[in-house]
């Protein structure tokens, strides 16, 4: 990720949530991370299990970027068990649903009472991801990082964020505890965004903007209630009438050695 910007600035502090880590799903060796202007980086967990990187620049610049590259083992036929944190079961900010979403969930729950009796335990989040695919149009530029999951639905566009609000939306009104996920897809060459829910003590992954279920080109860098738990890279800086351009590549290559 570069950032460049039309001025100048100082007093730059930021929080990154760019670098995937070992867990339930993958195993991540090798990580390396470049920081522009470089940096000493402060590191900790957080309460959802990310990786956060903070620090503070006070000399002027005008580009910030960090590069990070490594290896991730996924291997999704065995996710490891997770406890269960209710938090899943509620709504946050974004995802909280209106009347657009509220017709949406009354549709689903008529198919989910379609079902009926000895179906797979997941088939109701895959006829939720189903038609969440089903009624949006991916559009880029059609929404910002401050949609909500109403927003985007009403106008029934939006990227692979919007998608995964508007699931996690469905989800939780219909009793299925559900999760963001901010990672990687090989061939996207962007970031990616999806949802996992609960089901036999482990997170299973759905992708509603691919409608199909998630599977070992998936990498996972950060999880939450919603995108605001996973915000790859946040800060604040000083500067006079400064606008920013943000370029950003995501290269995922299969090893087969």
């Amino acid at each position: 990720m570069k950032l460049t910007f039309g001025a100048p600035v100082t007093e730059h502090r930021f929080q990154l949530r760019c670098v995937p880590v070992t867990g339930p799903r993958q195993q991540v060796i090798d990580i390396a991370v470049q920081i522009e202007p470089r940096v000493e980086l402060e590191s900790t967990i957080d309460s959802f299990g990310s990786l956060v990187m903070t620090e503070y620049m006070p000399q002027a610049h005008t580009e910030f970027g960090y590069l990070v590259t490594g290896i991730a083992f996924v291997d999704n036929a065995n996710i490891k068990e997770e406890p269960f944190k209710p938090l899943y079961r509620f709504q946050s900010e974004l995802t909280k649903p209106g009347t657009a979403i509220g017709e949406l969930v009354e549709q689903c729950r008529a198919r989910l009472d379609a079902l009926g009796e000895g179906v797979d335990e997941l088939e109701p989040a895959r006829q939720i991801m189903d038609a969440v695919y089903g009624a949006f149009e991916y559009t880029p530029g059609s929404t910002t990082v401050q949609t909500t999951a109403e927003e985007a639905f009403e106008q029934r566009k939006g990227v692979c964020q919007d998608y995964a609000h508007v699931m996690l939306s469905a989800c939780r009104e219909l009793g299925i505890p559900a999760r963001y996920i901010a990672g990687l897809l090989g061939g996207e060459g962007a970031t990616h965004a999806w949802v996992e829910v609960y089901h036999d003590r482990r997170w299973i992954g759905l992708d509603p903007t691919h409608d199909r279920m998630v599977d070992d080109n998936y990498i996972t860098i950060a999880h939450g209630r919603d995108y605001r738990d996973c915000m790859l890279d946040i800060g604040v800086f000083s500067g006079n009438s400064v606008s920013q351009t943000q370029w950003v590549n995501a290269s995922v290559h299969e090893s087969l050695s």
